[in-house]
């Protein structure tokens, strides 16, 4: 499911609100998901899962097109971790 699906599901499921307020509703939601992450908080939605970050060390990469090795930077990434209601609903 992409962003545009989600928001015309909502929309669909709510008809009480305009799709423009929807669509403001679920950037307000991912803007807060991903500024809590840049702060290297986590965000824990219960029965879903939880967001969270993980460090990645620098190390020596290579590049693909010529083989030259390449100094890879030190970096966080984000990192999702399923919940167990998730998890038996997956695996019925």
């Amino acid at each position: 499911m992409i962003r545009s699906e989600l928001v015309q599901l909502l929309a669909e499921e709510n008809p009480d609100l305009a799709q423009r307020e929807v669509e403001r509703i679920v950037s307000v939601f991912f803007d807060t998901i991903a500024a809590h992450l840049a702060t290297g908080r986590r965000v824990e939605l219960r029965g879903f899962g939880a967001f969270s970050t993980r460090a990645r060390v620098a190390r020596v990469g290579r590049n693909p097109r010529t083989g030259d090795p390449v100094e890879v930077d030190a970096k966080s990434v984000p990192y999702f971790k399923p919940g167990k209601e998730m998890r038996l609903r997956l695996n019925v």
